[in-house]
């Protein structure tokens, strides 16, 4: 059988059980639309949220960020996994009791205004839509490089796989059919990462391997210092030093760890369960589970790096693997023979005086069109051309999108193929789940917070699940456009801009709104507008409007200003306070009950 059949076997099979499950599990009411009718189990609810949490970006782009980056991509690593453990710790088990099972219906009661849930609704429309567009460019990425389409018409067709398991089923079928896809990332992810480390470390666990030694060739050199060693000599920094700054390093860290706790579309899957012990049972779980993919994705990240130097460098284009020509084909991998030897090199900015490594002028690749003459479409040997003019102050030859990595690791390694198929279809099943997940987040925000709440109170039932659905539409269709022209190339960095939001919008004020009683409506609407204006304002003028480096705030860049923006927010909220009227009463032992173990009582002062 070949690989493009066993693709669509395995792809189509998980398929089917996807939109089965979504049959079968089909919202009837807004209780199942919202939180699945409260009803899924610790267990099932922590496979769940691990499927949502581990979205395109972890799935296919952080390890491609290992790969590229080495020390530095270490950011991902430990902001994400920590801003799971302060989500656990500080803010779903009181949000769980408080009992709203959206992250503006919270902010809104709790603040006692619909100024402040409005703009909490403003801010989770803005979170969830960078979010998405990272998931539909991963989506994008993988059907391009299955069906051997471009970017876009792979953006068009998983954006409309997702619109109907998510906008038919809600909750309730995202919750089960998030089931299905974490074991299936969870094989995708390990067996390939297993097969690798035995071919090139002769360990059988991939962790192990990483620390081992490699020994492919008959050779016997620690795996690092043989990493190291090849970086150096292509002009690279080595794989284990890191080239940010320990500022940046570190706003960008605890942007992403902030921004993780107060991401709307994993807050929600927690009010799916029975009550707050199954919250912390739940979580307890989903720590395992994403566990299981983040301790891997190191090891698959070194891995790829040094296969794709040992298959592709100094090898002639004529005698390249078969799959690169399939990633040149989709506009993933591109080759220019700027020295005219018909051999690929590959080279950092180290062998140039002007310290790059582009290998064309402009950020991305354009081609000719598919009907221009043959002498302009192909090189002298087979090639692609580009229509770019090559930039020649540096003597690289080798580009490639980082989000590759992953999808093009186990081709590299010469695994069998239908280990390349089941990894397609765990990329696919991550960028799917995470995306059902904002989407119903994103739906939920403008039926229930912005419709119900604030434009129409008396609106039934079923006219919100339609409101719901049209939203979906809505979004879906805009995110696909930017993940057709996104903000950034890499499907991790325009992730990481969500972070960014959230951190310096949601985690202040539901910190805030949880610990602090005396908080009042015009302190958390001031922090808000203010770390949202400033974090959005500054990734907006450096993505778009052509900040540059040396206009960079203390060196920080787009990813970790949302640091910067959450100082502000808490700053902002609490020098604004005093000019406002104390908050009611019941909304004090609102704040103070909530604190409360459950069976203690009610609080009292003392």
């Amino acid at each position: 059988m070949s690989q493009t059949a066993l693709n669509f076997l395995f792809i189509g099979i998980s398929f089917a059980v996807y939109i089965v499950i979504a049959l079968r599990t089909r919202a009837g009411s807004t209780k199942e639309y919202y939180t699945a009718g409260g009803g899924v189990s610790s267990f099932a609810n922590g496979m769940a949220t691990a499927a949502d949490w581990m979205s395109a970006a972890t799935f296919i782009s952080m390890a491609g960020a290992v790969a590229m980056s080495g020390y530095d991509a270490s950011r991902f690593l430990m902001g994400w996994t920590g801003g799971f453990v302060l989500l656990t710790i500080l803010m779903v088990p009181f949000l769980r009791k408080f009992g709203k099972a959206t992250v503006p219906d919270f902010i809104g009661d709790r603040f006692y205004s619909k100024w402040a849930r409005g703009v909490a609704v403003i801010c989770a429309i803005f979170i969830c839509m960078t979010y998405i567009m990272g998931q539909v460019r991963g989506v994008g990425v993988v059907f391009s490089q299955l069906f051997g389409i471009g970017i876009p018409a792979g953006v068009a067709v998983g954006s409309a796989i997702v619109f109907f398991y998510a906008g038919l089923g809600g909750m309730k079928g995202i919750t089960y059919t998030q089931v299905a896809q974490y074991c299936v990332m969870a094989f995708s992810y390990t067996i390939p990462a297993v097969f690798i480390a035995i071919v090139i470390t002769n360990q059988l666990v991939p962790q192990l391997g990483l620390i081992g030694h490699y020994t492919l060739g008959g050779e016997q050199v620690p795996f690092f210092e043989k990493l190291n060693r090849i970086n150096a000599e292509l002009g690279f920094q080595e794989y284990t030093t890191g080239n940010l700054s320990m500022v940046n390093m570190f706003c960008i860290t605890a942007a992403l760890m902030c921004g993780t706790a107060g991401l709307p579309h994993v807050i929600v899957r927690f009010f799916t369960v029975k009550n707050v012990q199954a919250v912390r049972n739940s979580a307890c779980w989903t720590l395992v589970f994403i566990a299981v993919i983040y301790l891997t994705a190191p090891a698959i990240g070194a891995f790829a790096r040094l296969n794709l130097i040992e298959e592709l460098h100094t090898k002639k284009y004529a005698d390249a693997p078969a799959w690169f020509r399939e990633f040149e084909a989709t506009g993933q991998m591109v080759w220019v023979d700027k020295n005219g030897d018909g051999a690929i090199q590959y080279f950092g900015p180290r062998k140039s005086a002007a310290g790059t490594n582009r290998v064309f002028q402009g950020e991305q690749p354009i081609f000719p069109a598919y009907d221009a003459p043959e002498n302009q479409r192909l090189g002298a040997h087979g090639e692609r051309l580009l229509a770019n003019k090559p930039d020649l102050s540096n003597p690289n030859e080798l580009w490639f999108g980082n989000d590759i990595m992953v999808m093009a690791n186990p081709s590299m390694a010469g695994l069998p193929m239908w280990v390349v198929s089941l990894l397609m279809a765990g990329c696919i099943a991550a960028a799917l789940s995470t995306a059902a997940g904002l989407l119903l987040v994103l739906s939920t925000s403008i039926s229930h917070d912005l419709m119900k709440k604030i434009v129409k109170p008396n609106l039934s039932d079923r006219d919100e699940v339609t409101y719901a659905r049209w939203a979906s539409f809505v979004g879906l269709t805009v995110a696909s456009y930017f993940g057709i022209n996104p903000p950034s190339a890499f499907i991790a960095q325009t992730v990481a801009f969500a972070f960014g939001l959230a951190a310096s919008s949601f985690f202040p004020t539901l910190l805030i709104g949880i610990f602090s009683k005396r908080m009042n409506k015009l302190g958390a609407i001031s922090g808000m507008v203010a770390g949202m204006i400033f974090t959005g304002g500054y990734i907006i003028y450096f993505q778009f409007l052509g900040g540059t480096k040396d206009q960079l705030l203390f060196g920080i860049s787009s990813e970790g200003i949302g640091f910067v923006g959450m100082l502000i927010n808490f700053a902002v909220a609490f020098l604004v306070r005093p000019f406002g009227d104390e908050p009611p009463k019941e909304v004090q032992q609102m704040v103070e009950q909530i604190h409360i173990p459950t069976g203690a009582g009610k609080a009292s002062h003392h």
